[in-house]
């Protein structure tokens, strides 16, 4: 009962730590696999060029390659078909060519397909209506999924944070973040929390539905996280912006997707439990040096 991991950065390598702690065997593929765990059969393979090698046993695969936490990562539209429809294509060609269903398939995608922008709720009956190019690739990935997997899950990420992905810490420690006003507001889950939704809904008895947010359950305008940074911190409060630019999102990087207050109803329906439910838990953790900074 094999574990695929198509994509193991960092989230991706905390799932299959999470699922080898379970007693699952775990492949992992990445373009240079020698830097995983040693809980973790490592496959080198360039997804969006060539198509892996996929164990007979294949039970559950997980596709954790979303821009909401590919940190630093190239954001051309050339380079979003690259990873996920070309790198989605081969994966499943493989999986077809190596006669393999598995029981359970989830791709990670982002809630910036959602056009919302006046900060009203956003859950899973709300229609996704991607305005950029890139959040349309992320779309056509899900339909694709669709098409060649139909019971396929798509868990659609907010900004992730967690060890290693600190840049708004930072920004607040040096003085550099400055509060945007009302109106900005940011949703977020902690790496380890969307790790571990991701393995409880791959593994849950119950079948899952087809969509899900992953969202902790504090959605929250910016300035206040950055106001309770300051103060863990011990450092000034910040200024006010000079301009009402869109603000960071909670993860550091620029607003994307629009003002929404995304919600995790249906997740929690599931049985699922945060270990960080809110932002000031889980920054609170990161600040006490909690967790492991994966490859």
């Amino acid at each position: 009962m094999t574990v695929l991991i198509a994509g193991c950065g960092d989230l991706g390598t905390e799932v299959g730590l999470r699922f080898a702690a379970l007693g699952y065997p775990v492949t992992g593929l990445r373009r240079s696999a020698d830097v995983l765990p040693t809980a973790i059969t490592g496959q080198s393979v360039d997804l969006s060029r060539s198509q892996p090698t996929i164990p007979a046993d294949t039970e559950f695969v997980v596709m954790p390659i979303a821009p909401t936490y590919a940190a630093g990562a190239p954001r051309s539209n050339e380079t979003y078909r690259s990873t996920y429809l070309d790198t989605l294509h081969n994966l499943l060609d493989a999986l077809d060519a190596a006669a393999v269903t598995p029981r359970r398939f989830l791709l990670v995608s982002s809630t910036a397909v959602y056009d919302v922008s006046d900060g009203s709720a956003v859950d899973e009956s709300t229609p996704a209506r991607p305005e950029t190019e890139n959040s349309r690739i992320l779309l056509e990935a899900e339909e694709l999924l669709r098409s060649r997997q139909p019971g396929a899950i798509v868990f659609r990420l907010t900004g992730v944070y967690g060890p290693g992905r600190e840049q708004l810490i930072t920004q607040v420690r040096e003085s550099r973040a400055a509060l945007v006003g009302p109106g900005h507001h940011t949703n977020r889950i902690h790496r380890d929390d969307a790790a571990a939704a991701i393995v409880h809904l791959l593994t849950m008895d119950a079948a899952p539905a087809a969509l899900y947010l992953g969202v902790d359950s504090a959605p929250v305008e910016r300035d206040e996280v950055v106001q309770f940074l300051a103060t863990e911190l011990g450092v000034p409060l910040p200024e006010a912006a000079a301009s009402t630019a869109p603000a960071p999102s909670a993860s550091a990087g620029p607003t994307r997707g629009g003002d929404k207050l995304c919600r995790n109803d249906l997740l929690l329906a599931t049985g699922f439990r945060f270990t960080y439910p809110d932002y000031r838990v889980g920054y609170r953790a990161i600040l006490a040096g909690e967790g492991i900074r994966h490859p």
